[in-house]
């Protein structure tokens, strides 16, 4: 037991963050997104990534913990990046993305300004080069979200 550490951070998580230097990036997947397939090394990709579950937590619980114990990178526009609705969903009220907002409020005075976004399989392709896929059991949709860590 650890004082002072968000109890929803399990040791394995700790580890992986602890991990990650400057510019090293984590994935944390909503409960549709396809984490352990992702995290496989492949014909486009030759790394594999960590993959960890964390079943039962939703991704703006995991955010908020993970932003606790790690700073964002200060050195890129956008270190908060989203997976965008697809033309299929456009108009579909994403409210999460709101509550992530705060979350980052909260930790990185950039607020808003420190997110950006990939369409769909960018995300995807960008999810395959993190050092690590966080699989959360969030149930809403579009919940998907890559943090790039910063200096400390």
């Amino acid at each position: 037991m650890l004082k002072n550490i968000p109890p929803i951070l399990s040791p394995e998580l700790l580890k992986v963050l602890c991990e990650m230097g400057h510019g090293d990036r984590i994935c944390i997947g909503d409960g549709n997104f396809p984490g352990a397939s992702m995290a496989k090394a492949n014909d486009e990709i030759d790394n594999e990534c960590v993959f960890i579950r964390a079943d039962g937590h939703g991704v703006n619980d995991l955010l908020d913990a993970i932003l606790q114990v790690i700073p964002l990178d200060r050195y890129v526009e956008h270190p908060v990046m989203l997976m965008e609705v697809s033309e299929c969903d456009k108009g579909m009220d994403i409210p999460v993305w709101e509550d992530y907002k705060k979350t980052v409020a909260k930790y990185d005075e950039r607020g808003a300004d420190a997110f950006g976004s990939y369409e769909r399989f960018e995300f995807y392709r960008q999810a395959r080069k993190c050092y690590c896929i966080l699989q959360s059991g969030e149930t809403q949709v579009y919940a998907n979200v890559i943090l790039q860590k910063g200096v400390i």
